[in-house]
């Protein structure tokens, strides 16, 4: 029997990063203000957004993955398809005569949390109907991701994204999803995302999101008391697992949820699963022991990196790795530890790829006793050595 399939489908774009040197800046403005010349390094330019990050990163660790994502007929496009060509990966492109290739502006400046200029592109384009109906029977995971910033997956309540998720559903297919940051002044920032997501997590077997992104989402106010609390730096430095994230979780578990991850960057991965029964319900024959799964709840804290370059790719990676252990039929502990082990991996390189290891060097690694991030007695991570 061969290896389970699978698709990673939605946004794709081309990230452009400009590599600063180490400044010692504790806020982004410390190091970009008006009417400054800021002297940079060469630009790392690679393939972004999840059908590249996760879906490439899902390949690379031997999945067997088709990508589908759109890209325009424009330069960027050329270049995002020569990137692919590198792993084989081209054959599901979707190429639009009418809107131009999606890219974004990664400014990451070490020891500050990233900031993206970004371009949606062909993506705001993307329908339920670019994924083609004859999707083969041996498909077992259909991944896709950042509706956010993709305007027909959250107009009209997210109708289309239900639509697309029901479907791959209803052909006995798992389904994960991954989401993306919200620019709070734009079309989506306005969106009725609690609703978009009451409305398409039962057909959501693994959700994915990262805790800034869910909480913009499911409470407003919760978020801006995190950004004030963290006083412009990390959010995810200030946050307590059980007063800030455990909350998020619960109500992800009343609207559908059946295996939830929240990306918690440095510190880590909160893990949730629902009962028994409803396991019974993920598609692709991906959990055939659902009891092993059942009602499982933890945080699984990082490993130190052994050097941090930028965090771009990091979630989306970490989320590959984990998929990719699932399809594996490993267990649940061991599928997390993978999961954070390829984030700490990814964060030395400027790209989500370059710095990821086989899944037998992150064992040997742990087995060798690889350093996991301390918590403070406020139950914070130590990411100090981030700075």
């Amino acid at each position: 029997m061969g290896k389970k399939k699978v698709i990673a489908a939605g946004h794709i774009c081309l990230d452009i990063t400009p590599v600063f040197p180490g400044t010692g800046a504790e806020h982004l403005e410390d190091v970009l203000s008006p009417g400054k010349l800021v002297e940079v390094k060469e630009a790392d330019v690679h393939t972004g957004g999840c059908v590249a990050n996760t879906g490439l990163a899902m390949k690379i660790l031997g999945a067997d993955v088709t990508l589908m994502g759109k890209i325009g007929r424009d330069e960027f496009g050329d270049m995002i398809l020569n990137i692919l060509r590198q792993y084989d990966a081209e054959s599901g492109m979707l190429r639009s005569e009418n809107f131009s290739t999606s890219y974004s502006v990664v400014i990451a400046v070490p020891g500050i949390d990233r900031l993206f200029l970004h371009n949606p592109g062909v993506n705001n384009a993307f329908r339920a109907d670019d994924i083609p109906a004859d999707i083969p029977e041996d498909v077992a995971l259909f991944h896709f991701g950042y509706p956010p910033i993709m305007k027909t997956m959250y107009e009209n309540d997210g109708a289309e994204l239900v639509k697309l998720m029901k479907r791959m559903k209803a052909a006995g297919i798992a389904t994960s999803m991954d989401m993306a940051a919200v620019d709070a002044a734009s079309e989506a920032g306005r969106a009725d995302w609690e609703k978009i997501l009451s409305q398409v997590l039962p057909f959501v077997d693994f959700f994915v999101p990262s805790v800034e992104e869910l909480c913009f989402m499911l409470d407003r106010d919760r978020f801006e008391e995190w950004q004030q609390r963290a006083k412009g730096g990390n959010i995810t430095q200030v946050l307590d697992v059980e007063a800030d994230i455990r909350p998020l979780a619960d109500r992800c578990m009343e609207l559908g949820a059946k295996v939830l991850l929240i990306k918690c960057g440095a510190p880590g991965i909160y893990f949730r699963t629902a009962d028994r029964d409803t396991l019974g319900a993920v598609g692709g024959d991906l959990l055939p022991e659902p009891e092993k799964w059942a009602d499982l709840e933890s945080f699984e804290r990082s490993y130190v990196p052994e050097r941090i370059a930028s965090g771009t790719g990091a979630g989306d990676t970490s989320i590959a790795a984990f998929l990719a252990a699932v399809l594996e039929g490993l267990e649940p502990e061991e599928c997390l530890q993978l999961a954070t082990a390829t984030g700490a991996s990814c964060v030395a390189s400027y790209d989500a790829l370059s710095g990821l290891k086989s899944f037998e060097e992150l064992r040997e690694k742990i087995r060798q006793g690889w350093e996991k991030q301390s918590l403070n007695e406020r139950g914070e991570c130590d990411v100090s050595q981030y700075e």
